[in-house]
């Protein structure tokens, strides 16, 4: 297993980069396709354009596992017609590439494992834990998502054995989440979104970057799977949790959710709802998350 080589789209983002740290120090040959300069600098960089459906086959030769990580970033711009198209088909139309580049050149790839979001369930803030057995919402989140596990399906469709990684809010040190929250709390603030009581799904990096590995080592892994902390909390939670560990005491201060709907637009949802993902799928796949509590997720990522 240890001479398996992976191979990671979108490599040189925040999850990227630390699960090709991990998988590295696990002794895996790992090298990236990006559009751009990869500033990584221990991996081998194969060039790629999706857009313009450019992708050499033997960037993929002896490629074993391919981890597909690649798409434009949800929450860096405002969610305009034109970023909606962008968003969506940076995903789509980069695994549908992928999959016409292995099924045409006959390349054994073992597994395709495609990111996802949580946000497949769609924005809405309910009581009901949410399993992968749920239907997909019906916002431009939870679109997106569907469409990007159908073009990872293909794979799935072609006799590959095929992940989807459900993601959550992702807790890392530099992480626009937690600077969201750590600079108010500082000077004690603790911003509660529209009132702060919609759950806020969230995963500590470790833990994403440890179930990656998992489905890579685990053949009877495939479909989908939520990668969310068993440790459900309120977005007002987050905060109080945070402040904490900061060793700071504060008020809380509502921002209304009309302000927010008309700062972000239809990214407003985004922040203002949300509801309890289970992650008893993945538990019974045997993968035990080393933070499952907030507290101590949050001291590892400012305090670590």
């Amino acid at each position: 297993m240890h001479n398996a080589k992976i191979l990671i789209t979108g490599g040189s983002g925040t999850i990227g980069r630390y699960l090709t740290s991990l998988l590295l120090s696990e002794g895996y040959q790992v090298s990236h396709l990006s559009r751009k300069q990869d500033q990584f600098g221990r991996v081998r960089v194969h060039r790629w354009d999706p857009e313009k459906g450019i992708l050499d086959p033997a960037n993929l030769d002896g490629v074993d596992y391919i981890i597909h990580l690649a798409g434009a970033n949800i929450g860096e711009k405002r969610w305009t017609r034109t970023r909606k198209e962008e968003i969506v088909k940076s995903r789509v139309d980069s695994a549908l590439l992928l999959h016409k580049v292995v099924t045409e050149n006959k390349i054994p790839v073992k597994a395709f494992i495609s990111a996802s979001g949580t946000g497949y369930y769609g924005s809405f803030t309910s009581d009901t834990i949410l399993t992968e057995d749920d239907l997909p919402g019906n916002d431009f989140l939870a679109d997106t998502c569907r469409q990007w596990e159908e073009a990872a399906c293909s794979f799935s469709n072609s006799g590959i054995r095929t992940v989807r990684i459900r993601t959550a809010v992702v807790l890392e040190k530099d992480s626009e989440i937690v600077a969201r929250f750590t600079g108010p709390a500082r000077f004690g603030i603790l911003p509660s979104l529209g009132g702060g009581r919609h759950y806020m799904p969230w995963i500590h990096i470790t833990d994403l970057c440890s179930i990656y590995l998992r489905t890579i080592q685990d053949d009877n892994m495939h479909g989908p799977f939520n990668a969310s902390s068993p440790g459900h909390v309120t977005q007002a939670g987050f905060a109080g949790t945070l402040a904490k560990v900061m060793d700071k005491k504060g008020l809380f201060l509502t921002v209304p959710s009309f302000f927010l709907q008309v700062a972000l637009g239809s990214m407003a949802g985004m922040v203002l709802k949300g509801s309890r993902v289970s992650p008893e799928k993945i538990i019974k796949a045997g993968y035990r998350f080393k933070f499952d509590n907030l507290h101590d997720a949050i001291n590892d990522i400012l305090k670590g």
